[in-house]
């Protein structure tokens, strides 16, 4: 209940920090709303371990065998916009575990989404099937490309992000912004 009424609190201020002009509430890391939604997403999800975009960088960094399974959480039409390098798509359990198979129980396995909410949905749902190495990305691809990090669209790189809606948008950088492939 505590969790929901945060939830809740978070989408409000959201919702009533939207103004336009000088006094608009920043975008991208700068939003101060940034903290309130990692802790959120803890706290709903606290045997999700979570990682950060800086060491999802140096686990990608490694060699191929030690590198892990990226899955989008994220819709098909957000995942056209761009992804994180090599991700798969995963809208859903059954896609995740079909792009696991071939793959040990124990691999290591990174999900991300927009801001980490509904790939930590799907982590805790894999966690639950067997999955013993699964993460989150900590501020997921907002962050990633708040952080000047590299996406893809296909094997192309992108500049750009599907920011989902306005008022989670404006975790993004507002450059990063499109809701179509570009």
């Amino acid at each position: 209940m505590k969790i929901l009424i945060l939830f809740a609190a978070v989408l409000i201020i959201l919702s009533a920090c939207r103004r336009t002009g000088s006094d608009a509430t920043p975008t991208g890391q700068a939003n101060p709303e940034w903290p309130a939604m990692k802790k959120m997403v803890r706290e709903k999800f606290p045997d999700v371990d979570q990682v950060s975009t800086a060491e999802l960088a140096g686990l990608l960094s490694k060699p191929e065998a030690a590198k892990p399974l990226l899955l989008d959480a994220r819709s098909a039409k957000e995942y056209a916009v761009s992804h994180l390098p090599n991700a798969l798509l995963a809208e859903n359990e059954s896609q995740a575990i079909e792009a696991l198979k071939g793959h040990s129980m124990d691999h290591p396995i990174v999900v991300y989404c927009s801001i980490g909410y509904r790939s930590s949905q799907l982590a805790q749902k894999l966690k639950k099937s067997g999955y013993s190495n699964v993460k989150n990305l900590e501020g997921s691809i907002f962050e990633w490309a708040n952080d000047g990090r590299d996406l893809y669209r296909d094997q192309v790189k992108s500049t750009y992000v599907h920011p989902f809606d306005e008022k989670w948008g404006r975790l993004l950088e507002s450059k990063y912004w499109s809701f179509d492939p570009r």
